[in-house]
Order: C-alpha cells, then sequence, then structure tokens
C-alpha cells in the first residue's frame, strides 16, 4: 500500500468515527433535556413558558456539537489538507 492510500484509508475511517460518536452524545443529551423537560412541566405547568425556551437554547447548544462533528467529517473526505501534500509530491516524481 503506497503513503496515499494509507492517508484515505485513515481520512474516512477517522470521518466514520467522528460521525458516529459525535453524534452519539449529543443523541442521548437530547433526550436526556426533552426527558427532564417535560417531567417539570407536568410538575409545573404555569412555567411552560420558561421551560420551553430555555429547552430550545440547551437543544441548539447540544445539536452545535453534532454539526461541528459533521463538518470536521466532511473537511476529512472532501477536503483533506494532506491531500494537497500528496499531490505535490507525486507531481515533483
Amino acid at each position: 500500500m503506497d503513503s496515499a492510500t494509507i492517508v484515505a484509508v485513515a481520512s474516512i475511517a477517522t470521518a466514520g468515527l467522528t460521525i458516529g460518536i459525535g453524534v452519539l452524545a449529543p443523541g442521548l443529551g437530547e433526550g436526556r433535556a426533552v426527558a427532564s423537560a417535560l417531567t417539570s412541566l407536568a410538575q409545573q405547568p404555569d412555567a411552560s413558558s420558561t421551560i420551553t425556551r430555555t429547552l430550545f437554547v440547551g437543544l441548539a447548544m447540544i445539536e452545535s456539537l453534532a454539526i461541528y462533528c459533521f463538518v470536521v467529517s466532511m473537511i476529512l473526505i472532501f477536503a483533506n489538507p494532506f491531500w494537497s501534500h500528496f499531490i505535490a509530491q507525486t507531481a515533483g516524481k
């Protein structure tokens, strides 16, 4: 295997792990946040607007972690900075 193939395999495997692990934690966090919000709404229905607003802000912050992981995996697949290094090496040969 040449070095370009190794970089390609490592990039794809890392992108897959980034998405797999990076989406698991926010998914569990969002589920827990919604469950807590529903419990709070059941106990204090008068505070529904405050609880709902806080829930949506929290969900947006949790979801940003999954979006960052998605962006990193897309960079690894489509805009990998190591590719230009290998293209320059092969052009020089």
